[in-house]
């Protein structure tokens, strides 16, 4: 059904992919997609990490570069105030929920960050990586939706960057928030897809890195 969106002309125009694509994966760590830990009990995420670990797979055989963050704080004086109980207290550096997930990184080919606040590029060296790989075009992967990997997705866009979000790659804690924010994006900053579509993207597009 159409809304006022669609009449203003909101989604109108497709990003499409570039030349020279990269992935980026938002926290996917054991704080997320461990269920022994307090917020690693979603099954929308788990169900995201195993098709992202089918995403990634692609991407590297076709020499794309990937870089995955993790959050993790130095000690109090490093962390933000952020209202969940979760990441305040169990996100410090060696303590289990910063560790990555095993199906999605490979520490032998992924560039690897880590970050304090949501997005992928806020205090980290992500956009001179890309710069200097001549990245045109990132596709988005990661929890959780609403939270980091919006962040993120804006961020990309504010640098001038194809942004690109294939759904089943993303995750959050409910279904619901995590298919307001792809659509609240897909209207102003990304192009959503599915995973599928990004393989066959990467196929046609692999570079050696």
């Amino acid at each position: 059904m159409s809304d006022r969106f669609d009449a203003a002309g909101y989604g109108a125009i497709p990003v499409g992919f570039g030349d020279s694509p990269a992935v980026l994966v938002v926290d996917f760590q054991r704080a997320f997609t461990d269920p022994s830990l307090p917020a690693g009990g979603s099954p929308h995420i788990h169900a995201a990490v195993r098709r992202t670990a089918t995403l990634l797979a692609a991407a590297r055989r076709a020499g794309i570069l990937v870089v995955s963050c993790r959050t993790a704080w130095c000690g109090a004086r490093d962390v933000i105030p952020w209202k969940t109980a979760a990441v305040r207290t169990g996100l410090f550096h060696g303590d289990p929920g910063t560790e990555l997930d095993p199906r999605i990184h490979d520490p032998a080919y992924d560039v690897t960050l880590v970050k304090a606040g949501p997005s992928i590029f806020f205090g980290t060296p992500v956009a001179a990586i890309l710069q200097r790989n001549r990245v045109d075009t990132v596709v988005v992967a990661g929890c959780t939706t609403s939270g980091c990997v919006r962040a993120s997705i804006i961020d990309a866009f504010s640098h001038g960057l194809r942004t690109i979000v294939p759904a089943d790659c993303c995750g959050d804690m409910e279904p619901g928030p995590h298919e307001a924010n792809l659509l609240d994006v897909g209207r102003r900053y990304a192009d959503v897809v599915d995973a599928e579509a990004c393989m066959a993207r990467f196929a046609a597009s692999g570079r050696i890195p």
